[in-house]
């Protein structure tokens, strides 16, 4: 019987790169504006990391996003299905198989209500786009609140600095594009 490739944890994938590629948490601070403190828990397994936050940690690292969001099911499965991911306050699903060398790529995101991102707002070089398929959500970029409702849409500039929250008293069901050159 063969045996199955274990994955490490998204925490220890991303020390291993790092350490690996002789990165300093200093760079990788500098690099994604986030504080040390933050890095090593997200290392550690303490905090789990949002979409956002991965993609600017690859860019910084300079790996694939894909490395640090597939799940051993996808190592198994060859990508050939979807996953889905759970964060602190929510959850996300690829909808991009294949897309590890691609700018663009679609997720599935289901945020809790009342719940927020934890951390600091995301900033990442890039557009994104967000769709609110079911609930309420604020979407704040830069100073500006957009509230947004099932049908709505907001597409803008991911280098500046953004953050999600439900609103409802439901959970909220969005699709997020996000392009990275």
């Amino acid at each position: 019987m063969a045996k199955k490739k274990q994955v490490l944890p998204i925490g220890k994938r991303i020390r291993r790169a790092r350490l690996d590629k002789k990165v300093t948490l200093d760079v990788i601070a500098n690099e994604t504006g986030m504080s040390k403190a933050r890095i090593k828990q997200i290392e550690s397994g303490e905090k789990r990391p949002s979409v956002g936050t991965l993609l600017q940690i690859s860019r910084a690292l300079h790996v694939d996003s894909s490395f640090l969001l597939k799940t051993a099911e996808e190592q198994v499965e060859k990508r050939s299905k979807a996953y889905t991911k759970r964060t602190d306050n929510y959850a996300y699903t690829a909808l991009t198989a294949h897309a590890e060398n691609k700018h663009l790529k679609a997720f599935k995101i289901v945020i809790e209500a009342g719940k927020k991102h934890d951390g600091v707002g995301f900033q990442h070089e890039g557009e994104e786009f967000v769709y609110v398929l079911e609930g309420n959500v604020e979407y704040t970029v830069g100073e500006h609140i957009n509230k947004l409702k099932a049908g709505d849409s907001l597409h803008f500039n991911s280098g500046v600095k953004h953050d999600l929250k439900n609103t409802g008293k439901t959970d909220a069901h969005l699709i997020v594009v996000v392009y990275a050159p």
